[in-house]
């Protein structure tokens, strides 16, 4: 089906370093749909000689800022003029569902396209503030230079538009690492990306593993890397960039929880969190999956939540009745059922799914969707990110207990109240120490930043300091005289 035999290298198509491939296998039928060129060291090293090139002798980073506002919206539209098409192509390649994939991955990437242009036209690129001692000070908003962007497998697109946007937006240069999981929705990106007309230099595409990504990372050619993916790695990444003070933004994995007021309408909640816990098939690192109800409600919450859970079509992802399709990879779907089996060893109540294949799926790496009831904050189902569809319900006595439980987690990316009163929800919301919340609802605002406290990362996204995090700040005094 697909059948790359190039690498985007600096704005050109050219032969990769070695004759390495990458095998596209569906994670719906296991049959391989298809190949592409896994970059090596040698073509990263082509890519950032060309990114160093282009930012520090070619026209990109001093073209005039509403030029390449023009070059991103011609990539937006040519992305748009696409869009069913990427969605069938990320569902075929990496299994989420199709609705999802219309909505939430190519639907948010061209509204994230539209937000960070909105917000570039309204960069103050050059201010003139008062000096301290009279006179003037010019503050510049510069770009912060050769940007080594990894993206993971999940939102390939969005997560890519999120860094890929704000840095050309800026002046910067780009070499994006797609993983091996979707390597083909990363090279679609560039033929789209080589439809706007870029310069030569400013942008390269090289679908490659861990190994290669660390390469881009200590690579000296680069000034800033831009990460979204395990907690794990973006340590490694951190120490690694701090070795040499290189910039860097990290978007990490969540352990998200949904705090269930005590004067929650418990049907709405529930269909609220179908989405907000289950997007995606769980594979999302926003996904609500503590769920914190009160003890005197907490049956009605697990019952509620079981009959939603287990109402879910689960099976092909381009079968839009279906909600729930497969991991992404075989060693993912092994990883979320050892996560079962730990909830039950520990002493978790199952109460809808578990271990094994769901019914009348004989191919493709699909897990039940499973919840848990009488969970302990301290078990591992509930402080470890399983990134798949499992749910567990954790009991609270107050509020001030439920913000604790909140609280008590490595992770802060995002969470939710649900409540008849949203004034006072979003009292509660103020408490927990999370970089996204949502009353009554869970979703991304990309006029507004996004990021995690904690071990879920450093730095922000989308909103106008999405596009601050990939500039460099300059004063210039002026004189009096």
């Amino acid at each position: 089906m697909w059948d790359y035999k190039e690498l985007y290298v600096g704005g050109k198509w050219v032969a990769p370093a070695t004759n390495r491939r990458v095998e596209v296998v569906s994670p719906h039928s296991e049959q391989v749909l298809g190949s592409v060129p896994e970059a090596a060291e040698p073509d990263v090293d082509r890519a950032v000689e060309a990114a160093r090139q282009a930012f520090d002798a070619g026209p990109w980073p001093r073209t005039d800022p509403a030029e390449r506002l023009a070059a991103v919206r011609r990539f937006a539209a040519a992305y748009a003029d696409r869009a069913d098409e990427l969605a069938g192509l990320i569902s075929t390649e990496m299994g989420a569902p199709l609705w999802f994939s219309q909505v939430g991955q190519v639907g948010a990437t061209m509204m994230a396209l539209d937000a960070f242009l909105a917000a570039a036209e309204r960069v103050e690129w050059e201010e003139r503030r008062i000096g301290s001692f009279g006179g003037q000070v010019a503050v510049r908003r510069e770009p912060v230079g050769v940007v080594g962007v990894i993206t993971p497998w999940n939102v390939p697109h969005f997560i890519t538009i999120a860094k890929l946007a704000p840095a050309l937006l800026t002046g910067c240069t780009v070499v994006l690492k797609p993983p091996p999981e979707s390597p083909v929705s990363g090279l679609v990106l560039a033929e789209l990306l080589d439809q706007a007309g870029l310069p030569e230099g400013v942008v390269s595409v090289l679908p490659a593993g861990r190994e290669v990504g660390e390469h881009l990372v200590r690579h000296p050619g680069v000034d800033k890397i831009a990460f979204t993916g395990s907690t794990a790695a973006g340590r490694r990444i951190a120490a690694l960039c701090g070795q040499d003070l290189r910039r860097v933004t990290l978007e990490l994995g969540g352990k998200s929880a949904a705090i269930v007021l005590d004067d929650a309408d418990v049907p709405m909640t529930v269909q609220g969190l179908q989405l907000a816990s289950l997007m995606n098939s769980g594979q999302a690192c926003i996904a609500q999956t503590r769920i914190l109800a009160p003890r005197g409600r907490y049956d009605e919450v697990v019952d509620a939540l079981a009959a939603m859970v287990g109402a879910l079509r689960v099976g092909d992802p381009l079968d839009m009745d279906n909600y729930i399709g497969p991991m992404v990879a075989r060693r993912h779907q092994e990883r979320v059922e050892s996560y079962i089996r730990i909830g039950q060893d520990e002493g978790a109540r199952l109460v809808l799914g578990g271990p094994g294949r769901p019914d009348g799926l004989d191919t493709g790496w699909y897990v039940r969707p499973t919840v848990f009831a009488g969970v302990d904050n301290g078990m591992r189902i509930a402080r470890e990110e399983i990134f798949g569809p499992v749910l567990s319900v954790i009991p609270y006595e107050d509020e001030d207990d439920a913000v604790r439980i909140a609280n008590d987690s490595d992770y802060g990316l995002a969470g939710s109240v649900w409540t008849a009163d949203v004034d006072h929800g979003l009292e509660v919301a103020r408490r927990v120490r999370t970089g996204t919340l949502g009353i009554n609802m869970y979703n991304l605002d990309f006029n507004a930043p996004f990021g995690g406290f904690k071990a879920s990362g450093i730095g922000r996204e989308f909103g106008p300091e999405g596009i601050d995090a990939y500039v460099e700040l300059k004063s210039v005094a002026l004189p009096l005289w």
